[in-house]
This record gives structure tokens, C-alpha cells and sequence, in this order.
């Protein structure tokens, strides 16, 4: 079974193929709110690369957010399109999941963090498990102070993740417990996406294109500009 990820949430665009060997190619770009100009070229790339024709792929996965409206239309939509042109299903996973799973050799919490804009984060709490992470939380939307409360609360360390952990790492610099991780722990992977969804696709846990929901947490930021319009 040979899988294609689509990943699309934040600012950095991404593209794998794997399946029962692991991730055989994959693409990671971040050029700002380019995502419709950046996703074509990743994927003609990642199957060159993998030497994998478009019409080999049995599984389409996509991150299903949250994260950036824009994004994740672009993301769905084109996996979508490719899944039900191959006649083939599909397989979500969450942006906060994907952040989660490099992590799982901690033994500290973890905590993964996208910059929602707007002053506000995503974010939700993970701790190890056998063969990856478990979720201890749902996802959640609010402000780096309602995050940094949840963590007050929390007894132990916490291992922070994302774009959105990055940016406010100095609501978090006085806390002894609380460490931000900075590097390749800033995005979502399409490789961690990969890896998930053929554990997945082995249980048969897919859904038809058609299927497929978003989780926003928010409305688009179009329609609270609207609606602040119609306010004032």
C-alpha cells in the first residue's frame, strides 16, 4: 500500500509517499500563504523522487487542522480531488497529532502549540505510549496566557511544540518545568502524517473523500472581520 500525504495547516507546506517500508520521498517548503502554488509542485517532486506514478497511490492522508483556514482548504480540497480521481479512500490526522508523534520518546508531557493568529493558539496535551503518543486533551483554542495557565495546573514537566510555542516561548521562559522545542518541532510533518495513517490504513480506518471534516475551533478570520464590520 503506497500512501500520500498531503500537509497544509501552517505556514509550511509538505508532501510524502510511504507505506509498509516507511516514507520513500517527501517535501517541505514554507514560502508564507502560498500554499495553492507550493502543493502541486510538492507532490510532482515527492513522486519523482520516490519513483511512484500518481496512479500507484492506494491511501490519500491529510491533516484536517486545526490551523490556518487557507491552508487547510488548499490541503483537503487537493487531497480530496486526487483521492476520488483514483477512486481511492482517505485518511485524516490532526495538525496537533503530527507535532506530537516525533515527540513520543519523552517521557515528559507534551504539549503541541500552533500560532492561530489573531493572538490565539491551538493546542492540545500528549503523553508517551506504546508505539506513539495518547492525547490527554482536547484540542483547544485561546490565548498564550490561557495555555500557559493550563500548564500551571498540570503537575510535572511539559515538552512544548509548534510554530505557536515558538512564538510565545517568553510567556514560558521563567518556568523551570516547561521547556520549548525549537528546530524541526516547528511544523507538522507530511512524514509523521505517512506514518500514522498506514498504521491506520492497516485497521482500514479511512473515509471517503466526501467524508472528510475540518476541525477549525474558529471561524475564518473573514467572517469575524465581517461580523466586527457589521458591529461597528
Amino acid at each position: 500500500m503506497l500512501i500520500l500525504g498531503l500537509e497544509s495547516a501552517t505556514a509550511q507546506v509538505g508532501c510524502a509517499i510511504g507505506g509498509h517500508e516507511g516514507v520513500l520521498a517527501s517535501s517541505h517548503s514554507a514560502r508564507g500563504k502560498r500554499h495553492a502554488e507550493n502543493l502541486t509542485p510538492a507532490i510532482e517532486f515527492t513522486c519523482r523522487q520516490a519513483r511512484v506514478d500518481l496512479a500507484e497511490i492506494s491511501c490519500v492522508a491529510v491533516d484536517n487542522g486545526p490551523g490556518l483556514f487557507t491552508g487547510l482548504r488548499v490541503g483537503v480540497a487537493s487531497g480530496k480531488a486526487i483521492a476520488q480521481a483514483l477512486r481511492v479512500p482517505m485518511i485524516t490526522v490532526s495538525s496537533l497529532d503530527l507535532l506530537a508523534f516525533p515527540l513520543r520518546y519523552t517521557d515528559r508531557r507534551i504539549a503541541t502549540v500552533i500560532d492561530a493568529r489573531r493572538g490565539e493558539v491551538f493546542w492540545a496535551l500528549y503523553r508517551q505510549s506504546p508505539g506513539g503518543v495518547q492525547r490527554l486533551s482536547e484540542p483547544t483554542v485561546g490565548s498564550p496566557d490561557d495555555l500557559a495557565a493550563d500548564l500551571l495546573a498540570q503537575p510535572g514537566e511539559t515538552l512544548l511544540a509548534g510554530d505557536g510555542a515558538i512564538r510565545y516561548a517568553d510567556r514560558f521562559r521563567d518556568r523551570a518545568d516547561v521547556e520549548v522545542a525549537g528546530g524541526d518541532h516547528a511544523y507538522p510533518s507530511a512524514c509523521s502524517l505517512v506514518e500514522l495513517a498506514h498504521a491506520r490504513a492497516l485497521r482500514e480506518d479511512w473515509v471517503r473523500p466526501q467524508e472528510v471534516e475540518l476541525l477549525y475551533l474558529r471561524r475564518p478570520d473573514a467572517e469575524i472581520n465581517w461580523s466586527v464590520r457589521e458591529g461597528a
